[in-house]
């Protein structure tokens, strides 16, 4: 008998004191990401004088917007139970071709180029995840391998600036001391927080993702749910590519390298589990925020660039292994 049986059993009109207790100790439990967020906000602040300042933030901001939006595409594809490891190498592409197609002339058409680009090659992977039963992580590694070629095929590995003025309006625009990328980056995430919680195809994405025999048994279109996971998280990649280009004014054959390793780290610590059916936009857009943090800080103590990779690989080993302690703890409570 659990204590709140135990409390209506003897006539008591409200569960104990311990019950709340309890379940004030799971939920913090559950908080694990915001808690390491506030930490490390917390030494950053003390390790350089710098790091609460306006423009030190607004900064922040403009370098984790878009690695926040690849890594919400991460997350989708992670909850339906695979995984994308060409999302960084499929940026680039669009990247590159979103501000060299037509001289990168007009703004509207580099943000067509660049969505087009995500689509059809999130669509690829989906065709083959889902028709032809591969494994996500292979289909994905070849994908990795055949965008990044390109990237460089195209760019004859020299940058590529758009001709357009306006093309960098987005990505240096604030309003109210807030940028424009960190605002887009929030809607995104508001929009796929209720696409997966408030819709049909959420509640199919976490059921293919959970158990797919399950999902086919009962009614679910696999396949073509597997399939929309991919386009809409290719979509959402292309969309950082063309942000990226707007915000460095200028599309570089390195665009998007390793941005898949900071996605996949920012959806486990966010509480997502890689063989899916769970995850949380919410946990995603904090793990982003924690190693945006982490990187800021690293180049605001002028540690070795040749170090940089070092410091941010060990803390993201760090963080990940917090976050599977704070999973295990909460599930044997």
């Amino acid at each position: 008998m659990t204590a709140v049986e135990e409390n209506l059993a003897t006539g008591a009109s409200s569960p104990p004191r311990s019950f709340w207790r309890d379940r004030g100790a799971g939920w913090l439990r559950q908080q694990y990401p915001l808690l390491i967020l506030i930490v490390l906000f917390a030494v950053a602040s003390l390790s350089s004088d710098a790091f609460l300042t306006s423009r030190n933030l607004q900064n922040l901001v403009l370098q984790i917007s878009v690695t926040g939006i690849v890594a919400l595409a991460q997350l989708l594809v992670v909850v339906s139970g695979g995984i994308d490891i060409s999302v960084g190498s499929v940026l680039g592409l669009a990247c590159v071709l979103s501000a060299g197609m037509f001289g990168g002339s007009s703004t509207l058409v580099g943000l067509g180029v660049a969505l087009v680009v995500g689509m059809v090659l999130g669509a690829l992977n989906g065709f083959m995840v889902a028709f032809r039963g591969l494994e996500p992580f292979i289909v994905t590694l070849g994908m990795l391998a055949l965008a990044r070629g390109l990237v460089y095929a195209y760019t004859e590995g020299s940058p590529l600036t758009p001709s357009a003025p306006s093309f960098t309006a987005v990505g240096t625009a604030t309003v109210a001391g807030v940028p424009v990328l960190g605002i887009i980056w929030l809607l995104v995430a508001v929009g796929l927080a209720f696409l997966l919680r408030r819709t049909v195809f959420g509640r199919r994405v976490f059921a293919v993702g959970s158990r797919v025999e399950a999902a086919q048994a009962s009614g679910i279109p696999v396949r073509g749910t597997l399939v929309s996971v991919y386009v809409i998280a290719g979509l959402l990649v292309g969309l950082g590519g063309f942000l990226l280009v707007s915000r460095v004014g200028a599309a570089t054959p390195t665009a998007g390298n390793l941005f898949e390793l900071d996605a996949i780290a920012a959806v486990v610590i966010g509480g997502a589990r890689l063989n899916g059916g769970q995850g949380k936009v919410v946990g995603t857009v904090i793990g982003t925020a924690i190693f945006g943090v982490i990187s800021n800080l690293l180049v605001l103590l002028n540690v070795s660039t040749f170090l940089q990779d070092a410091f941010r690989g060990a803390l993201i080993l760090l963080a990940i292994g917090l976050a599977t302690i704070g999973r295990n703890r909460s599930r044997n409570h």
